[in-house]
């Protein structure tokens, strides 16, 4: 077989694995809007829908960036969490106009800090991400504790809370704001050097070093990028709230990682699509909703979910050996 006739070969089975992942996710929705006997289309649940999407959506983003380059960011959750802290005293200590643009700026600055500490860790001292933003994870719920004294922060501003609960022309605002960062991660990924150097960088490191990149500043920004975004999940997740706390949204942190494998992104990176990620996310909120419609358990969504990955994973696995 010609190299060319090869690579065809493996871009059909690109294309069918994407197909079969499209399918998978289309067959859940029409089997939760069906036995929800059509509720989930309700325009009130599909708002709700678009109300609590955005936040697994934001740090699933914020998830899928290191993963792309064969590592992991644990500490993405205890970030959104310190970021909320320190953007919850400025809000509930201050008062005036400025209150609110000021405890977004600098809580986003908080959460570019933990990003600079796990970059340096990470891509200059060459401490595995796995490790070093675990340590970061358990540093950051410590100071947060001690902050918090484990109470709850609460009652914001309204020109804050209408960032997780208002709407815009029906559209609740935090799904715009998840959007416009899908438009954003699309843009990054496609269509900048650093983009591709990512994905360069996770399909194979040393190529990528003989290449001329500077993996060590990718790597850096890698860790930048996923702490922004985690920073922005946290005002989402605040403001959504009305309240802030050291533990919020620790359930999230694994389903993060689900949803990224979900939509097609490889935990050995190298390969991974906004959209893909997207759609894992809106199957993930469209199951999650669909069950609590029917009266079951949330344990038994989080069981389906697994199964979810764990078929979706097969299907990848057979793939690759027909491949």
């Amino acid at each position: 077989m010609s190299i060319k006739e090869l690579l065809n070969t493996r871009m059909i089975f690109k294309k069918t694995q994407a197909t079969v992942l499209g399918f998978i996710l289309i067959f859940l929705i029409i089997l939760m809007t069906i036995m929800t006997r059509g509720k989930l289309l309700h325009l009130s649940n599909l708002q709700a829908v678009a109300f609590q999407l955005p936040l697994l959506g934001t740090l699933t983003l914020a998830q899928m960036i290191p993963m792309i380059t064969g590592g992991i960011d644990l500490s993405i959750i205890s970030t959104a969490n310190l970021s909320g802290i320190i953007m919850a005293f400025i809000l509930t200590k201050l008062s005036g106009w400025y209150t609110t643009p000021l405890a977004i700026v600098v809580g986003v600055a908080v959460s570019l800090v933990v990003g600079v500490l796990n970059g340096i860790l990470v891509a200059y001292i060459s401490v595995p991400a796995i490790i070093a933003t675990l340590g970061m994870m358990i540093f950051i719920r410590g100071v947060a504790l001690v902050l918090t004294r484990g109470y709850v922060i609460a009652g914001f501003p309204d020109s804050f809370v209408f960032i997780g609960n208002g709407d815009i022309f029906g559209i609740p605002m935090p799904f715009i704001i998840f959007f416009a960062l899908i438009l954003l991660m699309l843009l990054i990924l496609n269509k900048t050097r650093f983009g591709f150097n990512l994905y360069m960088l996770g399909s194979n490191i040393t190529a990528t070093e003989f290449s001329g990149v500077n993996v060590k500043r990718v790597l850096f920004n890698t860790h930048l990028l996923s702490s922004l975004l985690a920073g922005v999940a946290s005002i989402i997740m605040i403001s959504r709230f009305n309240a802030a706390q050291a533990d919020y949204g620790q359930s999230y942190l694994l389903l993060t990682v689900l949803a990224c494998v979900l939509g097609g992104v490889n935990p050995a990176g190298g390969y991974g699509k906004v959209m893909g990620v997207f759609a894992s996310i809106v199957v993930l909120q469209v199951v999650a909703t669909g069950f609590n419609l029917l009266g079951f358990s949330s344990h038994l969504a989080n069981a389906l979910w697994g199964l979810i990955l764990l078929i979706v994973m097969l299907i990848n696995r057979m793939i690759s050996k027909a491949e």
